[in-house]
C-alpha cells in the first residue's frame, strides 16, 4: 500500500534517513495550519490542498513524524486524518502524479477534480495529455469528468457513483469483510466490492419484502439479482414470468 514506512529494497531494510528537525517541525506546523484553516474556511478548502499533498509527500519521505515520537507514517495520518485517511492518499498522489500540471491550473479545477486527473497520469505516464485533460476537468463539469475518465481508464462508459462513507466499530468488521468474501465467491472474483455489498443488500430487501409491504423496495432488489443472470438464464426468467398466470 503507498505509504507504507517499513519499506524492504532487494530484500534489506531501506535506510532511514536523518530527522531534519527544523524542516520537520516547519513542514509539520503547515500541516497543522492547513487542517486547522480547512475546518474554518470550509467553503475555500479547495484552495490549499496542493500544498497539503506537497508536505504530506515530504512527512512520508522524511519521517517527519518521528519527532511527535509516532511509530509510522500510518499513525500520523490516523491521528491527522482521523475521518479518512484515503484523501490524504489523494492529495499525496496529486502532487506525485501531476508534476506536468502548473499548480495555480490545479487549484483552479479543485481537489476532486485533480484526484482524476492523477489517476490518468499514473496510467499513461510519460503520454499523459496533459493539456487536453487540463481542458476537459476545466470545462466539464465534476461528474461529467469522472465518466470521461472512467471511460478513458476502461474503454467503456460509466454510470454515474460515488463513495460511501460511514463508521464502523472494529468489532463489525470482521462479519462484514466475511460477508463480502462469500458474496464474491458467489458472484466472481472479477466483481468489485461495491458491486458484492449491492447484491448484498438486495437480497436482504426481497427476503425482507416477501409479504408484501414495499414492493418499490421488492422490485429493486429483483432487479438487482436479475442482473446477475447468464444471457441464457435471463431469456428462460423472462419466459417463466410470461407463462404463469397472474394471481389478484
Amino acid at each position: 500500500m503507498t505509504g507504507l514506512t517499513s519499506l524492504w529494497i532487494n530484500g534489506r531494510p531501506m535506510a532511514v534517513p536523518k530527522l531534519k528537525r527544523r524542516r520537520a517541525v516547519f513542514v509539520l506546523g503547515k500541516i497543522d495550519e492547513i487542517l486547522a484553516w480547512e475546518k474554518t474556511k470550509e467553503q475555500e478548502r479547495e484552495v490549499r490542498f496542493v500544498d497539503l499533498g506537497r508536505y504530506l509527500c515530504e512527512v512520508r519521505t522524511g519521517q517527519y513524524w518521528r519527532l511527535e515520537n509516532l511509530k509510522s507514517f500510518e499513525d500520523y495520518l490516523e491521528k491527522r486524518f482521523p475521518d479518512s485517511r484515503r484523501k490524504a492518499y489523494y492529495l499525496m498522489a496529486i502532487h506525485e502524479n501531476l508534476t506536468q500540471v502548473p499548480k495555480h491550473a490545479l487549484r483552479e479545477v479543485g481537489w476532486s477534480k485533480a484526484v482524476e486527473l492523477a489517476k490518468v497520469a499514473r496510467r499513461d505516464r510519460q503520454g499523459f495529455e496533459c493539456a487536453t485533460w487540463l481542458h476537459k476537468a476545466t470545462s466539464l463539469p465534476k461528474q461529467e469528468f469522472k465518466g470521461e475518465v472512467e471511460k478513458h481508464l476502461t474503454g467503456r462508459e460509466s454510470e454515474p457513483w460515488d463513495l460511501i462513507y460511514f463508521k464502523m466499530y472494529k468489532s463489525q468488521l470482521a462479519v462484514v469483510e466475511q460477508a463480502l468474501e462469500t458474496a464474491g465467491l458467489m458472484l466472481g472474483t472479477n466483481k468489485s466490492r461495491g458491486y458484492c455489498l449491492e447484491m448484498i443488500c438486495a437480497d436482504f430487501l426481497a427476503g425482507a419484502n416477501l409479504d408484501g409491504p414495499n414492493p418499490e423496495a421488492l422490485m429493486l432488489s429483483l432487479r438487482s439479482v436479475y442482473r446477475l443472470l447468464p444471457l441464457e438464464q435471463r431469456k428462460q426468467f423472462r419466459h417463466e414470468i410470461r407463462s404463469t398466470p397472474c394471481q389478484d
